[in-house]
């Protein structure tokens, strides 16, 4: 365990920093640039933990992948060549690693078998283990496939039309992969847009893929192509800072490079219904991805309501959104985010439990949390939940509590920011 006792901060945030590279981009361009024919580059990775359980899955089944500071150099190897593992894949903590893996493993030709840390033991695989068996894929396991460890025989898959019974961006990218194996077309429908970061770097690596509005259809009839990718920052690790320079009096601090792609950017939105002062400039598309510099300035807030479609485009930052509405004006009511209870762990319970400890008023519902501001933060012991974001979160609220705030455990924090704590210092110089 990594204690960390936090002190107030009763000065304002400023600087410029970038943040590291989108985990949910990094991951799949290490997955594509395995799978293409020729060498890829991926610049601003993000070298945190779950990237890298990516990267030594790939390394497993004989793919070469080095790197050089924050770039790697990947020689695909095509989608047929990859090599039988040799021992069990491990995925630790990454339901991003599982969920996309299981795609892509269901229809190679060799056996494999797959396990992870007992927080991923408890996350369900269901969900895309269904659609997989319905392709053919043959994939066992405890609950019949429903949690890992998994065994996976691969073999030769069945397009299918599938669509998405839950907001899920990885169960569409598992289904999306697996076709690239599959016989016929592979169509995914949704009733609501996910993110898109596959479809995209599908289509920069030249699949046979077309996009109809809320449909997406792949075939096998393609291989995929080297090309250079450039990873923009992580919204949702630049949640945390656009969240601290909103609640911490007289803070102005710029985010450069962040990606702003439309099925990632809620959390703007929210920082706007609230009040927030946010400007964006320097707005650029490299790599099919957007992006931009982003400059957030204390100032007053109000609560809100957040629900329906803005859900599955920001899942990820409710946990900080939790905190911003503990500091706004007025009640903020968070619907429609049940997918928060098999995160990492129960986030919606996590959250309410950390935030209430330290002074908040708030509520779990089974499918969201009521928030009623402003309330001033105390300060006390609380637990990370061994969640990454949820630990960010906790590492950002004792910035504006009364006094101390031990958090049990940080070591999380390098799933997805390893340079959390030395970024953050530089906005407090």
């Amino acid at each position: 365990m990594n204690e960390l006792k936090l002190q107030p901060y009763p000065k304002a945030l400023s600087g410029e920093i970038e943040v590291p590279g989108d985990k949910s981009i990094s991951h799949r361009a290490v997955i594509m640039g395995a799978l293409a024919n020729g060498k890829t580059h991926v610049s601003h990775f993000l070298d945190g933990e779950d990237c890298m359980r990516t990267v030594q899955a790939f390394r497993s089944m004989g793919v070469t992948i080095e790197k050089q500071e924050s770039t790697l150099i990947i020689e695909g190897r095509g989608i047929g060549a990859l090599e039988e593992p040799k021992e069990p894949i491990y995925f630790g903590n990454s339901g991003t690693t599982a969920r996309l893996m299981l795609g892509l493993l269901s229809g190679l030709p060799f056996f494999t078998t797959v396990y992870g840390d007992p927080y991923l033991s408890n996350r369900p695989m269901d969900r895309v283990v269904n659609p997989l068996k319905q392709m053919g894929a043959v994939i066992d396991g405890r609950g019949d496939g429903s949690y890992v460890p998994l065994a996976i025989r691969g073999t030769k898959l069945e397009g299918i039309h599938y669509t998405l019974p839950v907001k899920s961006a990885q169960v569409k990218s598992a289904v999306l992969l697996a076709g690239l194996y599959a016989e016929g077309e592979t169509k995914v429908s949704e009733h609501t847009a996910t993110r898109n970061h596959t479809e995209n770097m599908l289509k920069a690596f030249h699949a046979n893929i077309t996009i109809d509005g809320m449909h997406t259809t792949i075939t096998d009839k393609e291989p995929l192509r080297a090309t250079d990718v450039y990873v923009p920052g992580d919204i949702s690790s630049a949640a945390f800072f656009l969240v601290a320079a909103a609640i911490v009096p007289d803070s102005s601090v710029r985010l450069k490079n962040v990606g702003l792609n439309q099925t990632r950017t809620g959390i703007i939105d929210v920082l706007k219904a609230m009040g927030a002062m946010i400007e964006i400039n320097n707005q650029d598309s490299i790599s099919g991805e957007s992006l931009g510099d982003l400059t957030v300035t204390y100032t007053a807030l109000h609560g809100t309501t957040i629900e329906g479609d803005i859900i599955p485009r920001l899942i990820d930052e409710i946990p900080v959104i939790a905190l911003l509405a503990t500091q706004a004006d007025g009640t903020t009511i968070i619907r429609n985010a049940e997918e928060l209870r098999v995160k990492e762990t129960d986030r919606i319970a996590a959250v309410v439990d950390v935030l209430s400890s330290l002074g908040a008023n708030m509520e779990a519902t089974e499918d969201g949390i009521i928030i009623y501001g402003k309330t001033a933060l105390k300060g006390g012991k609380v637990s990370a939940y061994n969640d990454h974001r949820i630990a960010m979160m906790a590492v950002i609220a004792s910035l504006v509590a009364q006094k101390e705030v031990i958090l049990d455990d940080v070591s999380s924090i390098a799933v997805s920011y390893p340079e959390f704590f030395k970024d953050l210092q530089n906005t407090m110089n």
